[in-house]
Protein backbone atom coordinates (compact mmCIF):
# COMPACT_ATOMS: atom_id res chain seq x y z
CA UNK A 1 0.00 0.00 0.00
CA UNK A 2 1.20 3.49 -0.82
CA UNK A 3 -1.10 6.40 -0.06
CA UNK A 4 0.36 9.60 -1.51
CA UNK A 5 0.34 12.86 0.41
CA UNK A 6 -0.87 14.79 -2.63
CA UNK A 7 -2.15 14.06 -6.13
CA UNK A 8 -3.14 16.84 -8.56
CA UNK A 9 -6.78 16.79 -9.68
CA UNK A 10 -7.44 16.72 -13.42
CA UNK A 11 -10.80 18.07 -14.58
CA UNK A 12 -10.70 16.64 -18.13
CA UNK A 13 -10.72 19.98 -19.94
CA UNK A 14 -7.00 20.69 -19.56
CA UNK A 15 -6.06 18.68 -22.65
CA UNK A 16 -8.87 20.22 -24.72
CA UNK A 17 -7.77 23.77 -23.90
CA UNK A 18 -4.09 23.02 -24.46
CA UNK A 19 -4.91 21.59 -27.89
CA UNK A 20 -6.82 24.80 -28.59
CA UNK A 21 -3.66 26.78 -27.73
CA UNK A 22 -1.71 24.66 -30.21
CA UNK A 23 -4.32 25.34 -32.89
CA UNK A 24 -4.25 29.07 -32.18
CA UNK A 25 -0.45 28.97 -32.50
CA UNK A 26 -0.01 31.58 -29.74
CA UNK A 27 2.16 30.25 -26.91
CA UNK A 28 3.61 33.28 -25.14
CA UNK A 29 1.91 35.18 -22.33
CA UNK A 30 -1.28 37.26 -22.27
CA UNK A 31 -3.11 35.27 -24.93
CA UNK A 32 -6.70 34.02 -25.05
CA UNK A 33 -6.57 31.79 -21.95
CA UNK A 34 -4.54 34.20 -19.86
CA UNK A 35 -7.25 36.80 -20.44
CA UNK A 36 -9.97 34.27 -19.55
CA UNK A 37 -8.15 33.50 -16.29
CA UNK A 38 -7.87 37.22 -15.54
CA UNK A 39 -11.61 37.67 -16.12
CA UNK A 40 -12.47 34.66 -13.96
CA UNK A 41 -10.30 35.86 -11.07
CA UNK A 42 -11.57 39.44 -11.24
CA UNK A 43 -15.18 38.27 -11.24
CA UNK A 44 -14.95 35.53 -8.62
CA UNK A 45 -12.54 37.22 -6.25
CA UNK A 46 -14.05 40.68 -6.77
CA UNK A 47 -10.65 42.17 -7.59
CA UNK A 48 -9.93 45.45 -9.31
CA UNK A 49 -7.26 43.69 -11.40
CA UNK A 50 -5.81 40.18 -11.67
CA UNK A 51 -2.53 39.36 -13.41
CA UNK A 52 -1.28 35.82 -13.91
CA UNK A 53 2.35 35.21 -12.92
CA UNK A 54 4.68 32.22 -13.24
CA UNK A 55 4.37 31.56 -9.48
CA UNK A 56 3.14 33.01 -6.20
CA UNK A 57 6.79 33.87 -5.55
CA UNK A 58 6.72 36.10 -8.64
CA UNK A 59 3.46 37.70 -7.47
CA UNK A 60 5.02 38.46 -4.08
CA UNK A 61 8.08 39.95 -5.78
CA UNK A 62 5.83 42.20 -7.85
CA UNK A 63 3.99 43.25 -4.68
CA UNK A 64 7.31 44.14 -3.04
CA UNK A 65 8.24 46.37 -6.01
CA UNK A 66 4.80 47.99 -6.02
CA UNK A 67 5.09 48.59 -2.27
CA UNK A 68 8.32 50.47 -3.04
CA UNK A 69 10.35 48.47 -0.55
CA UNK A 70 13.85 49.96 -0.24
CA UNK A 71 16.88 48.93 1.84
CA UNK A 72 16.13 49.11 5.55
CA UNK A 73 12.34 49.13 5.22
CA UNK A 74 10.71 46.75 7.69
CA UNK A 75 7.97 44.35 6.67
CA UNK A 76 5.91 42.60 9.36
CA UNK A 77 5.06 38.94 8.70
CA UNK A 78 4.72 35.57 10.43
CA UNK A 79 7.78 33.35 10.71
CA UNK A 80 5.60 30.28 10.13
CA UNK A 81 5.42 30.53 6.36
CA UNK A 82 7.20 29.53 3.16
CA UNK A 83 10.49 31.27 2.39
CA UNK A 84 9.02 33.18 -0.60
CA UNK A 85 6.99 35.34 1.80
CA UNK A 86 10.22 36.82 3.14
CA UNK A 87 12.45 36.46 0.08
CA UNK A 88 10.34 38.77 -2.07
CA UNK A 89 10.98 41.67 0.32
CA UNK A 90 14.57 40.77 1.19
CA UNK A 91 15.39 40.99 -2.52
CA UNK A 92 14.42 44.69 -2.35
CA UNK A 93 16.56 45.23 0.77
CA UNK A 94 13.62 44.88 3.16
CA UNK A 95 13.92 43.53 6.69
CA UNK A 96 11.41 40.84 7.71
CA UNK A 97 10.05 41.47 11.19
CA UNK A 98 8.68 38.19 12.50
CA UNK A 99 5.54 38.16 14.64
CA UNK A 100 4.15 35.17 16.51
CA UNK A 101 1.11 33.19 15.36
CA UNK A 102 -2.15 32.53 17.15
CA UNK A 103 -2.45 29.20 18.95
CA UNK A 104 -5.84 28.46 17.41
CA UNK A 105 -5.68 29.05 13.63
CA UNK A 106 -1.87 29.33 13.23
CA UNK A 107 -2.16 32.73 11.53
CA UNK A 108 -0.30 35.90 12.45
CA UNK A 109 -1.52 37.17 15.82
CA UNK A 110 -3.23 40.46 15.01
CA UNK A 111 -2.91 41.53 18.66
CA UNK A 112 0.89 41.48 18.38
CA UNK A 113 1.29 43.40 15.14
CA UNK A 114 1.08 46.90 16.58
CA UNK A 115 3.98 46.31 18.99
CA UNK A 116 6.18 45.35 16.02
CA UNK A 117 5.58 48.63 14.16
CA UNK A 118 8.45 51.16 14.05
CA UNK A 119 9.13 54.27 12.00
CA UNK A 120 10.78 51.94 9.44
CA UNK A 121 7.72 49.75 8.92
CA UNK A 122 6.38 49.85 5.36
CA UNK A 123 3.96 46.92 5.09
CA UNK A 124 2.24 44.02 6.78
CA UNK A 125 2.25 40.64 5.06
CA UNK A 126 -0.40 38.20 6.25
CA UNK A 127 -0.45 34.49 5.41
CA UNK A 128 -3.80 32.68 5.40
CA UNK A 129 -2.50 29.34 6.63
CA UNK A 130 -4.33 26.24 5.35
CA UNK A 131 -6.86 28.48 3.59
CA UNK A 132 -8.15 29.82 6.92
CA UNK A 133 -8.44 33.59 7.10
CA UNK A 134 -6.48 35.92 9.33
CA UNK A 135 -8.49 38.45 11.35
CA UNK A 136 -8.55 40.94 8.50
CA UNK A 137 -10.74 43.69 9.97
CA UNK A 138 -8.32 44.21 12.85
CA UNK A 139 -5.27 44.00 10.59
CA UNK A 140 -6.69 46.51 8.09
CA UNK A 141 -7.57 48.85 10.96
CA UNK A 142 -3.98 48.76 12.22
CA UNK A 143 -2.62 49.28 8.70
CA UNK A 144 -4.89 52.27 8.13
CA UNK A 145 -3.93 53.82 11.47
CA UNK A 146 -0.23 53.65 10.60
CA UNK A 147 -0.54 54.21 6.84
CA UNK A 148 0.88 50.77 6.00
CA UNK A 149 0.27 48.58 2.98
CA UNK A 150 -1.20 45.09 3.44
CA UNK A 151 -0.11 42.20 1.24
CA UNK A 152 -2.10 38.98 1.52
CA UNK A 153 -0.04 35.86 0.92
CA UNK A 154 -3.07 33.87 -0.19
CA UNK A 155 -1.03 31.04 -1.70
CA UNK A 156 -3.27 28.45 -0.04
CA UNK A 157 -6.49 30.41 -0.14
CA UNK A 158 -8.28 30.12 -3.49
CA UNK A 159 -11.97 29.60 -2.72
CA UNK A 160 -11.62 30.76 0.91
CA UNK A 161 -13.23 33.78 2.57
CA UNK A 162 -13.04 36.25 5.43
CA UNK A 163 -16.69 36.88 6.30
CA UNK A 164 -18.13 37.57 2.81
CA UNK A 165 -14.86 38.67 1.18
CA UNK A 166 -12.66 36.36 -0.84
CA UNK A 167 -9.16 36.15 0.57
CA UNK A 168 -6.68 38.08 -1.52
CA UNK A 169 -9.24 40.81 -2.22
CA UNK A 170 -8.99 42.63 1.13
CA UNK A 171 -5.46 44.04 1.38
CA UNK A 172 -3.78 46.28 -1.18
CA UNK A 173 -2.44 43.17 -2.92
CA UNK A 174 -3.22 39.46 -2.89
CA UNK A 175 -0.87 36.72 -4.08
CA UNK A 176 -2.10 33.26 -5.14
CA UNK A 177 -0.27 30.04 -5.89
CA UNK A 178 -1.32 27.47 -8.47
CA UNK A 179 1.50 25.07 -7.65
CA UNK A 180 0.89 21.35 -8.06
CA UNK A 181 0.15 21.01 -4.33
CA UNK A 182 -2.59 23.65 -4.31
CA UNK A 183 -6.36 23.09 -4.65
CA UNK A 184 -6.39 24.72 -8.09
CA UNK A 185 -3.20 23.98 -9.98
CA UNK A 186 -1.32 24.56 -13.20
CA UNK A 187 1.80 22.70 -12.06
CA UNK A 188 3.55 26.00 -11.42
CA UNK A 189 1.76 29.32 -11.52
CA UNK A 190 0.43 32.24 -9.57
CA UNK A 191 -1.53 35.48 -9.70
CA UNK A 192 -1.19 38.98 -8.36
CA UNK A 193 -4.47 40.55 -7.24
CA UNK A 194 -4.53 44.35 -7.14
CA UNK A 195 -7.24 45.92 -5.01
CA UNK A 196 -6.07 49.53 -5.17
CA UNK A 197 -6.49 51.10 -8.61
CA UNK A 198 -3.50 53.43 -8.20
CA UNK A 199 -1.16 50.41 -8.60
CA UNK A 200 -2.68 48.83 -11.72
CA UNK A 201 -0.80 50.78 -14.37
CA UNK A 202 2.59 50.23 -12.73
CA UNK A 203 1.85 46.54 -12.10
CA UNK A 204 1.35 45.98 -15.83
CA UNK A 205 4.66 47.71 -16.54
CA UNK A 206 6.61 45.73 -13.93
CA UNK A 207 5.14 42.49 -15.27
CA UNK A 208 6.24 43.39 -18.82
CA UNK A 209 9.97 43.82 -18.05
CA UNK A 210 9.51 47.47 -17.13
CA UNK A 211 7.90 48.43 -20.44
CA UNK A 212 4.50 49.86 -21.34
CA UNK A 213 3.88 46.99 -23.77
CA UNK A 214 0.44 46.22 -22.31
CA UNK A 215 -0.78 49.66 -23.32
CA UNK A 216 0.72 49.14 -26.79
CA UNK A 217 -1.12 45.83 -27.23
CA UNK A 218 -4.39 47.56 -26.30
CA UNK A 219 -3.74 50.21 -28.94
CA UNK A 220 -3.39 53.04 -26.40
CA UNK A 221 0.09 54.02 -27.64
CA UNK A 222 1.80 53.52 -31.00
CA UNK A 223 5.04 52.03 -29.60
CA UNK A 224 6.32 50.75 -26.29
CA UNK A 225 9.56 51.42 -24.46
CA UNK A 226 11.44 50.98 -21.16
CA UNK A 227 9.77 53.12 -18.47
CA UNK A 228 10.40 51.42 -15.09
CA UNK A 229 12.07 48.48 -13.40
CA UNK A 230 10.50 45.09 -13.98
CA UNK A 231 11.03 41.51 -15.03
CA UNK A 232 9.38 38.78 -17.09
CA UNK A 233 6.41 37.90 -14.91
CA UNK A 234 4.15 36.38 -17.59
CA UNK A 235 3.30 32.66 -17.64
CA UNK A 236 3.01 30.95 -21.01
CA UNK A 237 -0.34 30.33 -22.67
CA UNK A 238 -0.24 26.54 -22.20
CA UNK A 239 0.00 27.05 -18.44
CA UNK A 240 -2.94 29.50 -18.58
CA UNK A 241 -5.05 27.04 -20.58
CA UNK A 242 -4.43 24.31 -18.00
CA UNK A 243 -5.25 26.75 -15.19
CA UNK A 244 -8.49 27.92 -16.78
CA UNK A 245 -9.80 24.33 -16.79
CA UNK A 246 -9.02 24.18 -13.07
CA UNK A 247 -10.59 27.54 -12.27
CA UNK A 248 -13.81 26.50 -14.01
CA UNK A 249 -13.97 23.48 -11.68
CA UNK A 250 -12.79 25.27 -8.55
CA UNK A 251 -16.12 25.08 -6.73
CA UNK A 252 -16.36 21.35 -7.43
CA UNK A 253 -12.77 20.88 -6.23
CA UNK A 254 -13.46 22.77 -3.00
CA UNK A 255 -16.57 20.69 -2.27
CA UNK A 256 -14.68 17.43 -2.81
CA UNK A 257 -11.90 18.54 -0.49
CA UNK A 258 -14.32 19.77 2.18
CA UNK A 259 -15.98 16.37 2.24
CA UNK A 260 -12.63 14.69 2.90
CA UNK A 261 -11.64 17.35 5.44
CA UNK A 262 -14.89 16.87 7.35
CA UNK A 263 -14.46 13.09 7.34
CA UNK A 264 -11.08 13.50 9.02
CA UNK A 265 -12.40 16.11 11.42
CA UNK A 266 -15.28 13.94 12.60
CA UNK A 267 -13.08 10.85 12.86
CA UNK A 268 -10.57 12.46 15.22
CA UNK A 269 -13.02 14.19 17.55
CA UNK A 270 -12.70 11.40 20.09
CA UNK A 271 -8.91 11.58 20.18
CA UNK A 272 -9.10 15.33 20.76
CA UNK A 273 -11.54 14.83 23.64
CA UNK A 274 -9.05 12.39 25.16
CA UNK A 275 -6.40 15.14 24.75
CA UNK A 276 -4.23 12.96 22.51
CA UNK A 277 -4.08 15.60 19.78
CA UNK A 278 -5.61 18.85 18.56
CA UNK A 279 -7.65 19.26 15.39
CA UNK A 280 -7.64 22.38 13.19
CA UNK A 281 -9.61 25.37 14.43
CA UNK A 282 -11.71 27.31 11.92
CA UNK A 283 -12.34 30.82 13.21
CA UNK A 284 -15.95 32.05 13.16
CA UNK A 285 -15.08 34.75 10.64
CA UNK A 286 -13.49 32.24 8.22
CA UNK A 287 -14.89 30.09 5.44
CA UNK A 288 -12.04 27.76 4.57
CA UNK A 289 -11.27 25.75 1.43
CA UNK A 290 -9.98 22.48 2.93
CA UNK A 291 -6.48 23.07 1.62
CA UNK A 292 -4.77 21.22 4.47
CA UNK A 293 -5.88 18.81 7.15
CA UNK A 294 -3.37 18.82 9.96
CA UNK A 295 -3.11 17.47 13.47
CA UNK A 296 -1.22 19.04 16.38
CA UNK A 297 0.42 16.19 18.31
CA UNK A 298 1.63 16.23 21.90
CA UNK A 299 5.30 16.93 21.23
CA UNK A 300 8.05 16.70 18.59
CA UNK A 301 9.11 13.17 19.62
CA UNK A 302 5.59 11.81 19.19
CA UNK A 303 5.33 13.54 15.81
CA UNK A 304 8.56 11.93 14.64
CA UNK A 305 7.35 8.51 15.71
CA UNK A 306 3.90 9.16 14.19
CA UNK A 307 5.37 10.05 10.79
CA UNK A 308 7.73 7.06 10.88
CA UNK A 309 5.03 4.51 11.74
CA UNK A 310 2.51 5.80 9.22
CA UNK A 311 5.16 5.80 6.49
CA UNK A 312 6.06 2.22 7.41
CA UNK A 313 2.41 1.47 6.74
CA UNK A 314 2.59 3.12 3.32
CA UNK A 315 0.91 6.39 4.32
CA UNK A 316 2.77 9.56 3.40
CA UNK A 317 2.28 12.16 6.10
CA UNK A 318 4.52 15.22 6.40
CA UNK A 319 5.28 18.14 8.67
CA UNK A 320 5.36 21.70 7.34
CA UNK A 321 7.51 24.82 7.59
CA UNK A 322 10.66 25.19 9.64
CA UNK A 323 10.03 28.70 11.05
CA UNK A 324 12.00 31.30 9.13
CA UNK A 325 13.40 32.99 12.22
CA UNK A 326 15.32 29.87 13.27
CA UNK A 327 16.83 29.28 9.80
CA UNK A 328 20.41 30.44 9.24
CA UNK A 329 19.35 33.13 6.75
CA UNK A 330 16.37 34.21 8.84
CA UNK A 331 18.68 34.77 11.83
CA UNK A 332 21.01 36.80 9.62
CA UNK A 333 18.44 39.04 7.90
CA UNK A 334 15.31 38.96 10.04
CA UNK A 335 14.23 40.71 13.18
CA UNK A 336 12.09 39.37 16.02
CA UNK A 337 9.31 41.48 17.45
CA UNK A 338 9.27 39.29 20.58
CA UNK A 339 9.53 35.67 21.66
CA UNK A 340 7.75 33.47 19.07
CA UNK A 341 6.70 30.73 21.46
CA UNK A 342 3.58 29.63 19.55
CA UNK A 343 5.46 29.48 16.27
CA UNK A 344 8.24 27.34 17.72
CA UNK A 345 5.98 25.08 19.74
CA UNK A 346 3.28 24.39 17.16
CA UNK A 347 5.62 24.00 14.18
CA UNK A 348 7.34 21.10 16.00
CA UNK A 349 4.03 19.31 16.62
CA UNK A 350 2.10 19.79 13.37
CA UNK A 351 1.65 16.93 10.90
CA UNK A 352 -0.33 17.00 7.64
CA UNK A 353 -2.46 14.13 6.39
CA UNK A 354 -3.09 13.08 2.77
CA UNK A 355 -5.82 15.22 1.22
CA UNK A 356 -6.65 15.26 -2.49
CA UNK A 357 -9.85 15.01 -4.52
CA UNK A 358 -9.27 11.51 -5.86
CA UNK A 359 -8.36 9.80 -2.61
CA UNK A 360 -10.49 6.65 -2.40
CA UNK A 361 -12.78 5.87 0.51
CA UNK A 362 -10.66 2.80 1.18
CA UNK A 363 -7.46 4.87 1.42
CA UNK A 364 -9.16 7.55 3.52
CA UNK A 365 -10.41 4.88 5.93
CA UNK A 366 -6.90 3.39 6.06
CA UNK A 367 -5.40 6.75 7.07
CA UNK A 368 -7.99 7.21 9.80
CA UNK A 369 -7.48 3.63 11.04
CA UNK A 370 -3.70 4.07 11.11
CA UNK A 371 -3.98 7.26 13.19
CA UNK A 372 -6.33 5.60 15.66
CA UNK A 373 -4.16 2.48 15.79
CA UNK A 374 -1.12 4.61 16.55
CA UNK A 375 -2.79 5.96 19.66
CA UNK A 376 -4.28 2.62 20.63
CA UNK A 377 -0.80 1.12 20.68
Amino acid sequence: MNIAFNKPFITGNEEIYIKDVLLKNKFSGDGHYTKKCHQWLEKNIAAKKALLTPSCTAALEMAAILADITPGDEVIMPSYTFVSTANAFVLRGGVPVFVDIRSDNLNIDEKKIENAITDKTKAIVVVHYAGVSCEMDEIMKIANNYNLLVIEDAAQAIGAYYKDKHLGAIGNFGCFSFHETKNVSSGEGGALIINDEQFIKRAEIIREKGTDRSRFLRGEIDKYTWVDIGSSYLPNEITAAFLYAQLEASQKITQKRLKIWNTYHNAFEGLEKKQKLKRPVISKFAKHNAHIYYLILENADIREKFIQILKENGINVVFHYIPLHISSFGKKLGKLSENLKNTENLSERLVRLPLYCDISKKDLDMVILAVKQFYKN
